[in-house]
């Protein structure tokens, strides 16, 4: 279930459900059961409140209530609003319950009842006021169960809208939604359940869903694993471009695109960078370059495949003049941190020359120089890395605990199992020379980001606490082990 579905993809994926022939109160009454499920399986019968909104997320509430109360627990409902207001399938739900309705109201959580969370779903517009803003802070420090998502968290972005209880456990419908897995969203839903309520399958061909959790599933059948028959040179040469001053981020990124399958690394760095260079990886080619007409040399030999320019490179017109150099030349380019702020006054002169063998893989503060910051390019980190990758034409990779990679054609991916530990110095130099790798040997760039992606965050869960970039690249291999034998799609 890689799929992640909009606030409006799963409004659609409801209707036509409906379409077919389940009744809007049928499905309302397998989420109430799904949730109820779920606590029973965790949970002994102790005094409960459920707290239940105005639209359709409340009647799964009163659904739950009802079940809850059948099955023996002691079990409180209040209503935000009043029982004559309520429309629809959640009018329906409410006559069917049978205990007393009394007013939201923080006084129902005296006693640290288990909170039952049926406030609002993921299509909450607008940030709490009123009464729910008190209620949900009154939820602090208490055990909280989401009905969908924790009341305040928005289902397309994981953005708060002013504020939303910390959940041990959130029971969702279907299928997830971005605001599942992207920050801090994800921090807030505890347990992510996805229940089957009679949605089907079959759905998903119509509404064709553009966004999913990054996995294996998603790329492992075009990872470019070595042939039998296949040699060095069949499986792609790619060039760093290594900076003279802080040359550990070159020779991390190169020794990752080592491990990541490349068959030839070669490292382009000024001459007087050569002999630490050479005292590295025995396995790197070093390449002395005096000057961009020398860088341009390189880069004409057409068996050199891809190239990484950026990391450690320093920011400048040198850093522009290469970066230029090898987009004229017709090389697939990953560009990375000094590659991408060399271009922060005038980003359109790189903007306008990248295209889809490009990858970018910047962290916030060089996306905001290339884009706009978070508040200028508007919208949360989904939507801005999807129109960041529609208007460069390239691959876009936003790092972060909670990384997107976007594609110009709309296609995204969320990843989730990258560890705190990676929040070090030189771990994007190594993801950067995982991404190199892999594009040198013929991997599409977006199906290349998101593989390194993932094996950058297994790597790294290899090692846990005290992880440091060196690390990286020599845990490489028992990650690609493990995709090869078949690992799960996270």
């Amino acid at each position: 279930m890689d799929e992640l579905l909009s606030v409006a993809e799963m409004y659609r994926a409801d209707a036509l459900t409906i379409a077919g022939g389940v009744s809007g109160p049928a499905l309302m009454e397998a989420a109430g059961a799904a949730v109820v499920q779920a606590v029973t399986e965790r949970w002994a019968p102790h005094p409960t409140t459920v707290l239940c909104g105005p639209g359709n997320n409340g009647g799964d509430g009163f659904v739950v209530a009802r079940l809850l109360l059948e099955a023996g627990w002691p079990v409180r409902l209040g209503l935000l609003g009043t029982r004559s207001a309520l429309r629809g399938d959640a009018a329906v739900a409410a006559e069917r319950w049978p205990g007393p309705i009394e007013a939201a109201d923080p006084y129902l959580l005296d006693g640290n009842p288990l909170v039952i969370d049926a406030l609002f779903g993921a299509g909450l517009g607008r940030p709490l006021e009123g009464v729910a803003l008190q209620v949900v802070r009154a939820m602090a420090g208490r055990t909280v169960v989401a009905v969908d998502v924790p009341s305040g968290v928005h289902g397309d972005s994981g953005q708060v809208l002013g504020v939303a209880p910390q959940a041990a456990l959130t029971v969702t419908f279907f299928r997830r939604k971005p605001g599942h897995v992207l920050l801090p969203g994800r921090l807030l839903c505890g347990e992510v359940i996805v229940a089957d309520i009679g949605i089907p399958e079959r759905v998903l061909d119509e509404i064709a869903p553009r966004t999913l959790v990054n996995g294996p599933d998603l790329w492992r059948r075009r990872f470019p694993w070595p042939k039998a028959d296949g040699h060095k040179y069949a499986r792609g040469h790619a060039v760093v471009l290594g900076g003279g001053r802080m040359t550990g981020a070159g020779r991390l990124a190169s020794v990752a695109a080592l491990r990541a399958g490349a068959g030839l690394v070669t490292v382009a760095c000024p001459p007087e960078a050569f002999p630490i260079y050479a005292a590295g990886s025995p396995s790197v080619i070093v390449a002395p370059v005096e000057d961009d007409a020398a860088f341009g040399e390189l880069l004409a030999d057409p068996r050199r495949t891809a190239v990484l320019l950026g990391p450690g490179a320093g920011v400048g017109v040198h850093t522009r003049a290469r970066v230029l150099a090898a987009l004229s030349a017709g090389k697939a380019c990953v560009l990375d941190a000094d590659a991408l702020t060399s271009f922060a006054g005038a980003p359109a002169d790189l903007l306008d020359r990248l295209n889809g063998r490009c990858l970018l893989t910047p962290h916030e503060g060089e996306f905001a120089r290339l884009f706009g910051s978070a508040a200028e390019a508007g919208g949360d980190k989904l939507s801005r890395a999807r129109a960041a990758a529609r208007r460069s034409g390239a691959v876009v990779l936003l790092k972060g605990a909670d990384t997107v990679i976007a594609a110009p054609d709309g296609r995204a991916v969320i990843n989730i199992n990258a560890p705190p530990e990676l929040a070090t110095a030189g771990s994007g130099d190594v993801l950067a020379g995982v991404a190199l790798g892999l594009i040198a040997q013929g991997m599409d760039a977006f199906d290349a980001a998101c593989a390194a992606v993932w094996l950058h965050g297994e790597a790294a869960a290899a090692v846990g606490p005290g992880l440091i970039a060196e690390d990286l690249p020599g845990c490489l291999p028992a990650a690609l082990k493990k995709l090869k034998g078949g690992a799960p799609s996270r």
